[in-house]
């Protein structure tokens, strides 16, 4: 049995409201006079109504000065916030290694032994509180950098010290650098099994007598006031039996008390299940009253703008992925609920061409729609795309930027209220108060993280029945993920690409092969070719980026240079004209590279471009590398990816890298890419309160998250509204102001 237990810990960060949570708790205070002074006394726990509600500066063992350093240090506010302040491991009290057994690769440890001496070294940013602890094989030194005026006080030369600690060596000899220490207790080693929980702590809280040890003995206060009332079930009988999960009371003490190693286990597996099926109900039960009470417009019919495009002017056959997507909008759009639906799809997997056809679906049943893309050179795109496509059969399409010119504005807006336009493209311009639609029945959103929550509500507000919402994303998100971030969306994926889409060749090159990298440049623009060479650009106001981005632009001139070679070049400090411009020009061909930052990650289709050169890929995450190199392989060009790096390389930057060169598949990389970096940073998770668990993980704990998803289904399905007495418990457990999350209804 392993005698250190580790959890990983997620400290949710309190919104801004929290620090006054004390004034919304019934106060424990009086105001009492002793000697001539007026002291502020805490009046019983007792007359408090809910006793993990009340303030942490109460509870013994705290007082106020300690209360205020846990509110600002671990946003620890109240009792109940220190009951969710969990463990990261436990030590076994009965286990106390020897100094000599300490070898190069050991961790922590516990010793226990005489403390000879202690000194203060150094003077000021330098100054140091050294101690030496001996045991009866050996010395071990231990350092303090901070506190060193209240932990001198605690030392005693010739008494025994138990010390717990991380072990580092300095010039060969071990020691442990802040380490935990109380006074050696014979009870505490006479054999006995004694899990002691150790909490996560600060620097500045250890200075204070605030280390992990500590905190766990205020926990066991806590623990010893609090009955089985205070601490509810939640969940019903009938999920925690077939599971055979702990009562939440016992879950509580065991995860930061337990007897033995499986008693913790299961405290653990009980609360990560709980954190994780809320999450699920909540967002489950947004999506079931969604599609139970909303009221959305209806599209009754397949009528003859879809079906003559559809027949004559369809450029491709469509893949089935595409087909099965286009049904479950169908069936979406004539059921008179509001369609809220996620469409993903890997870069160049054909969403355009299925949203085009759904907003054609719209105009035969008599509304409008609108497509927003967060970007003027994406909605140009989609623009110069639709329209072209839809010429034909004599269907107004319109495109409102930033950059529309007045008289083109008035136009367009009369149209719009009229209801002669029938598709509008465009920017966030088109949530603007003055554009008014007729009768909008459908909005499609393109890459629909890149707009507020907001924004995006401001155009469903244009209509008196809520329209239908599409957003799509060519951001693969994980199933885990999107399971839990989107789980209150309907969840559509094209997942195959269209015929004929030659696979992308992906190699790694270092630094010291550029020159050969650049010779292979000039034989594909030889060829009539075109070229992409991204650099990082972490911040776009950051000089030192834009300094690096300059110097890069000036070396490609160097190898490619004018007149026979023409480069175009495009960044975030540029005045939206002159990159409208630069842009502009590469897309008709008038220079053959393009130097620019990832402004050109998302949208832009040039299909005679086939070289992609990332320079310093290692600094890129998996999806953005992903993303640049879905903008070459857009036409019939054999096309290729080249990820440029230094030749010191950390274990995650060759990983990514290596992924990269293996796979093409979105999805695939996306479920790397979670793995890699967590949910937290991959891009286009909304709402990231949703996956700030405490303990549990939707990367390591996937097997309990697919139960905690069928569990919460199957509770919905059978009783939607919570009512029956076996979920009782949940709904008033739900209904607590305390619990309650504002859970955006929006993608």
């Amino acid at each position: 049995m392993s005698l250190e237990l580790r959890v990983r810990i997620r400290t949710q960060q309190k919104q801004d409201e929290t620090s006054n949570l004390v004034h919304l708790v019934p106060s424990p205070l009086r105001l009492v006079s002793s000697h001539g002074l007026f002291l502020w006394k805490a009046a019983p726990i007792s007359s408090i109504a809910n006793i993990l509600s009340s303030p942490i500066e109460y509870l013994k063992g705290v007082g106020p000065q300690r209360g205020d350093l846990l509110k600002k240090e671990l946003s620890i506010f109240t009792f109940d916030d220190l009951l969710n302040h969990f463990p990261y491991r436990h030590v076994d009290k009965t286990k106390v290694n020897l100094i000599n057994e300490i070898k190069p690769d050991t961790d922590f440890i516990q010793v226990a032994g005489e403390l000879i001496s202690f000194e203060i070294i150094g003077q000021r940013a330098g100054r140091r509180l050294v101690a030496q602890l001996r045991d009866k094989t050996g010395y071990i030194e231990l350092t303090w950098f901070q506190g060193i005026n209240w932990i001198q006080k605690t030392l005693h030369e010739g008494h025994y010290f138990l010390v717990y600690g991380k072990v580092s060596f300095y010039q060969g000899h071990p020691q442990i650098i802040h380490p935990e220490m109380e006074s050696l207790s014979v009870e505490k080693l006479s054999g006995k099994s004694f899990l002691e929980p150790i909490y996560p702590s600060t620097e500045k809280l250890k200075s204070k007598g605030l280390g992990g040890r500590q905190i766990g003995k205020l926990t066991e206060v806590l623990m010893a006031m609090l009955k089985e009332k205070d601490i509810p079930e939640n969940l019903p009988d009938d999920i925690l039996k077939p599971l055979k999960l702990a009562d939440r009371f016992t879950a509580y003490k065991q995860i930061h008390f337990p007897a033995a190693t499986a008693e913790f286990d299961n405290a653990v597996k009980r609360l990560k299940f709980e954190e994780l099926f809320l999450a699920q109900l909540r967002i489950s039960m947004l999506r079931s009253n969604r599609h139970r009470f909303s009221k959305g417009v209806v599209f009754e019919k397949v009528g003859d703008h879809f079906n003559e495009f559809y027949k004559k002017y369809l450029p491709f056959e469509l893949t089935n992925a595409q087909k099965r997507v286009i049904k479950e909008i169908r069936t979406d759009t004539a059921r008179g609920k509001q369609m809220n639906r996620l469409l993903q799809g890997d870069v160049g997997s054909g969403k355009t061409i299925v949203a085009i056809l759904i907003m054609l679906l719209a105009v035969d049943n008599g509304y409008q729609a609108c497509l927003m893309a967060p970007t003027e050179i994406l909605a140009q795109q989609h623009f110069k795309t639709v329209s072209s496509m839809l010429e034909k059969i004599n269907v107004p399409v319109r495109l409102l930027t930033g950059s529309t010119k007045s008289a083109e504005r008035k136009k367009i807006l009369k149209e719009l209220e009229e209801g002669s336009l029938k598709i509008l493209i465009g920017t966030h311009a088109v949530i603007e108060e003055i554009v008014q639609f007729n009768n909008l029945g459908l909005v499609v959103i393109d890459e629909q993280h890149r707009f507020g929550v907001a924004q995006r509500a401001k155009l469903w507000e244009k209509a008196t029945i809520p329209p239908h919402i599409l957003v799509m994303t060519a951001t693969p998100i994980p199933r885990t993920l999107a399971m839990t971030a989107y789980g209150d969306l309907d969840y559509s994926v094209i997942n195959e690409l269209p015929p004929g889409r030659q696979p992308i060749t992906t190699v790694h090159r270092y630094e010291t092969q550029r020159s050969k990298v650049m010779d292979f440049i000039r034989m594909e623009i030889d060829k009539g070719r075109q070229v992409y060479i991204i650099f990082p650009l972490i911040e776009e106001s950051d000089k030192l980026d834009y300094e690096n981005l300059m110097k890069g632009y000036e070396n490609v001139k160097a190898y490619f240079p004018e007149p026979k070679y023409w480069i175009s070049m495009v960044h975030g400090r540029q005045p939206l004209q002159q990159k409208e411009m630069n842009m502009q020009r590469f897309i008709q061909k008038d220079t053959q590279i393009l130097v620019s930052t990832t402004v050109i990650e998302v949208g832009v289709d040039v299909p005679n471009a086939s070289v992609m050169v990332i320079e310093s890929a290692e600094k890129f995450g998996l999806s953005q590398l992903h993303q640049l190199r879905g903008r070459v392989g857009r036409g019939a060009d054999k096309s290729y990816c080249i990820l440029l790096s230094g030749s010191k390389l950390g274990n995650d930057a060759r990983e990514r890298i290596r992924i990269m060169i293996s796979t093409g598949n979105g999805f695939e990389i996306a479920e790397k890419d979670l793995e890699l970096r967590g949910p937290g940073d991959i891009e286009g998770t909304r709402q990231s309160g949703i996956l700030n668990f405490k303990l549990a993980s939707i990367v390591q704990d996937r097997p309990l998250l697919e139960a905690a998803r069928n569990m919460a289904a199957e509770v919905l399905e059978n009783d939607p509204d919570l009512v029956s007495a076996g979920n009782l418990r949940l709904k008033n457990f739900l209904q607590q102001p305390a619990q309650k999350v504002i859970w955006s209804k929006i993608s």
